[in-house]
């Protein structure tokens, strides 16, 4: 994506020309465009990403906010948070032979990346076979690449007409912003550019009539004193003036200002990656995972909840007892399974068995979990993106949920 930047003028000649220089300086010239977007030295030296980095881009019709989630295994959690917040996603794929095979194995992070997106509610999905140049822009191997992707798609949930392929590579800058100049590539490839892809993006629909909730994935001081807290505004809408509460603390406050990526702004609607400066609130009440909500309407805040979950391929069976981890947006919270309560069909959503021993890799089924601080929570029926969560162990995500009972 940084070299999709750098063509549309998000990065300037000589600032992509001092990324050139460092990275020669390494080793590593073939990394520059990643530096775009990896800025932490560590993330440079490694020469993968850890963090999640945004940024902002346009298209023919459309602003963009993109988010950079990182695909090493070790850093899925900061995947999940990032995913978390998106609307569509752009996978790459590296079509390098052995490269996409590893990365489509059982196990491998295509098939992780891809599952988590879908049980995040990414109901949109483009696949960036990357690395085209390595491959001699053979339409065989773009077309081998599809046909094995496609059926995995369609089984973890997507839709065939929601989900595309567009070749390219992230290096020579091929079919990123126009159309392949390779002569291998110009004969068979008469598609769209990746950029011209992510254009026919269908919005999504805003909540923006439900009440105000702001997920927070960071907090900062700012230079004019008091602080500020930047992400996403999942529901509702807010403007300066408005009295705000951070949950689950329950510190109240007022916002100063509202801040866009393209500057200052008066108001905010849901759908937003934005900055508010809060005043009244003191910045050791306030943490990332946190929700800024309306005053008027707050989140509820629980320790015990009821889920309906649907297991992957965990080493082992889900036990009550069993002690795991609870990622929801930006937070991660350990978490007991208290009850196993049911196992239900997966497909027609029926109860199985009551009160099962255990439940297995894919199946379903009703669990009472509980957490062991109280945390922000939303029944999936009144917010699809704050009642979704993901169940980790071992460093493995063993099942995705939806939260279907808040419990006292």
């Amino acid at each position: 994506m940084g070299h999709l930047l750098y063509k549309l003028g998000r990065v300037d000649a000589k600032q992509m020309a001092k990324f050139e220089h460092e990275a020669n300086k390494i080793g590593k010239s073939s990394f520059k465009y990643a530096w775009v977007l990896d800025e932490t030295g560590e993330e440079r030296s490694r020469g993968i990403t850890i963090d999640v980095a945004q940024t902002s881009f346009e298209t023919t019709n459309k602003c963009i906010n993109l988010m950079d989630a990182p695909g090493h295994k070790d850093f899925i959690p900061n995947m999940i948070t990032g995913t978390a917040q998106a609307d569509v996603a752009v996978l790459v794929v590296d079509a390098t032979r052995g490269e996409f095979e590893t990365g489509f194995q059982s196990g491998g992070q295509t098939r992780e990346h891809t599952l988590l997106a879908r049980s995040l509610g990414v109901a949109q999905l483009v696949v960036a076979v990357n690395k085209m140049d390595t491959v001699n822009w053979s339409q065989e191997r773009f077309d081998q690449i599809v046909q094995m992707l496609a059926p995995f798609f369609k089984a973890v949930g997507f839709k065939d007409a929601d989900v595309d392929f567009v070749p390219c590579s992230g290096f020579t800058g091929d079919n990123l912003t126009e159309s392949p100049r390779t002569v291998e590539a110009a004969h068979w490839w008469t598609g769209p550019t990746l950029v011209e892809r992510i254009d026919q993006f269908r919005p999504p629909v805003r909540q923006i009539d439900k009440p105000f909730r702001q997920i927070i994935t960071d907090v900062f001081k700012s230079q004019a004193g008091g602080f500020s807290v930047a992400g996403k505004i999942e529901a509702g809408h807010i403007q300066t003036g408005d009295r705000v509460t951070i949950m689950p603390a329950g510190a109240a406050g007022v916002i100063k200002s509202i801040t866009m990526d393209s500057g200052a702004a008066l108001n905010a609607f849901a759908g937003d990656s934005v900055t508010v400066a809060l005043s009244g609130i003191d910045i050791l009440n306030v943490h990332v995972g946190d929700i800024l909500c309306d005053s008027n309407n707050l989140v509820p805040v629980t320790s015990r909840l009821k889920a309906r979950i649907a297991l992957f391929t965990p080493k082992v069976p889900l036990l009550a007892g069993q002690e795991c981890v609870f990622h929801n947006q930006s937070y991660t919270e350990s978490c007991l399974i208290k009850k196993l309560l049911s196992q239900i069909n997966r497909n027609t959503g029926e109860i199985q068995k009551k009160n099962p021993r255990m439940l297995t890799k894919n199946t379903s089924g009703e669990i009472e979990l509980t957490l062991q601080r109280p945390v922000c929570a939303e029944l999936y029926s009144a917010s699809r993106e704050l009642g979704r969560f993901m169940l980790r162990d071992s460093g493995t995500t063993i099942a995705a949920g939806v939260i279907t009972e808040i419990l006292s």
